[in-house]
């Protein structure tokens, strides 16, 4: 649906913009670049949970370490279908919300729903291993990545919409911010709810009440943020978004190309990304479904999924995951500062950075020592969700941008896919031991890091 009387600036919106104009699109002012960013905090709540606590939700269900990465391919599947499809359609769609924000106001309230079912997979009397309660805790699991993932790509592609070179870094690091610091909430929860005396553990089978609750407040927040960034960015009508990106509107009102086409057409900066986002997020997978274990065993010397001390490595992952989370928020103010030059650099460095946090955990026993490899890992956790768009991005013209955003995130999705796949080989290999996954993750950082020299920068020294 294209309407050109419908989500345009009114004399009221363009007091949003500030004065003067950057690479076709104009110079926004602070607080409108606050409306387009901070709803990545409760969508970042539902991720940072499912990141944190799923490998220790299945696990208490009764799920067998050997077959934990089946669990994993569900999330990153739903990712490849539903960013490219919203991506696709919401180019071609204008209603009085936008062409994004639609998506946002279905997508926010069906997720919340989502994330107060998911903890309670194992309190409907299915039993401890039963085939039920894992299915029941998968499906959840699917429909919250759905509505994650739908949540998130009307975020990203507004930035491409809307935002000019110049405040781009700022952009995506603004939102990544706002992400880890829904990430921080989201994650210190179970050990905050812990301390203040709620419990902890649970009959046999069940997930604990500070899990649960830690899930209920993600579901609130997710909801208020969603409605607050529909109901506060107002999107460029069809014609306004035409003269700001350099196209004419009957070029942006033909009916959208294939995916096959788009992918045939694609510039190769799309590519060369991809190459080194596989090798991160090969790596970001086994953080995420090994982390809990391993600290168990090296910490507190137990794979007792029921123990006591199990639920505690639990909490404690999930203190690291908001160190982490902290530590990107805290490199974030410092790279939103960085030149658009040097978005390969920072991407290489984080990789590097990131490879190290993740091997130190195989060394590492003591539980506050692993601060440090977490404070680590949140430096490429900034900068690999940051330097990749910004990259992409500067390589696109305008059309069709919210289909190459979503068809990218297939680079975020296709590699944790074949590292749950190739887990089922790898971890009886390296003799079924969690700490050891994440050293493997940190080699596949290490390529990461290498394979950065293959892109292509628009900001490339001729």
């Amino acid at each position: 649906m294209m309407d050109n009387s419908v989500a345009g600036h009114t004399a009221e919106d363009k007091q949003e913009v500030a004065s003067g104009t950057t690479n076709g699109l104009p110079t926004l002012k602070l607080s409108t670049i606050f409306a387009l960013t901070f709803g990545f905090f409760g969508v970042n709540m539902a991720f940072s949970l499912q990141s944190s606590q799923m490998g220790r939700i299945f696990q208490t269900l009764g799920a067998n370490p050997n077959n934990l990465g089946w669990f994993f391919i569900l999330p990153p599947l739903a990712g490849m279908v539903i960013q490219p499809l919203i991506g696709k359609y919401s180019d071609k769609t204008w209603t009085k919300f936008g062409r994004r924000m639609p998506y946002l106001l279905i997508a926010g309230p069906i997720g919340a729903i989502v994330l107060i079912l998911l903890p309670n997979a194992g309190s409907f009397g299915f039993g401890y291993g039963s085939l039920a309660a894992l299915l029941f805790g998968a499906i959840a699991t699917l429909f919250m990545d759905l509505t994650s993932n739908a949540c998130m790509q009307p975020y990203k592609m507004i930035i491409g919409d809307m935002v000019n070179e110049d405040q781009k870094d700022m952009a995506w690091s603004w939102q990544q911010s706002f992400s880890n610091l829904g990430g921080v909430i989201a994650t210190i929860a179970p050990f905050a709810l812990t301390m203040f005396g709620v419990a902890n553990t649970a009959p046999k089978g069940e997930v604990p009440l500070t899990v649960k609750i830690s899930y209920y407040a993600a579901a609130a927040i997710l909801l208020l943020s969603s409605l607050y960034t529909v109901f506060s960015v107002h999107e460029y009508d069809p014609k306004t978004y035409s003269d700001y990106h350099g196209i004419s509107l009957e070029e942006e009102q033909k009916k959208s190309p294939s995916f096959m086409e788009l992918l045939r057409t694609a510039p190769k900066q799309f590519w060369e990304i991809s190459v080194v986002q596989f090798f991160e997020w090969f790596a970001v997978m086994y953080l995420w479904t090994y982390s809990t274990g391993a600290i168990a065993k090296n910490v507190w010397n137990t794979t007792d999924a029921s123990s006591a001390g199990y639920q505690a490595a639990g909490n404690w992952y999930g203190v690291l995951f908001c160190i982490q989370s902290v530590a990107s928020v805290v490199f974030g103010i410092f790279l939103a500062k960085s030149k658009p030059s040097q978005r390969k650099l920072w991407y290489r460095v984080g990789a590097l950075v990131g490879a190290v946090g993740f091997m130190s955990i195989y060394f590492i026993h003591d539980q506050w020592l692993l601060i440090l490899s977490f404070l680590l890992i949140g430096v490429n956790n900034l900068t690999m969700n940051t330097q990749p768009f910004s990259l992409l991005t500067e390589s696109l013209n305008g059309k069709n941008e919210g289909a190459y955003l979503g068809l990218f995130n297939c680079s975020i999705c296709l590699p944790q896919i074949v590292a749950s796949i190739a887990s089922f080989a790898i971890f009886p290999l390296v003799g079924h031991s969690m700490p050891t996954m994440l050293f493997v993750a940190g080699i596949s950082l290490v390529l990461a890091s290498l394979s950065v020299s293959l892109i292509h920068s628009s900001f490339d020294k001729k």
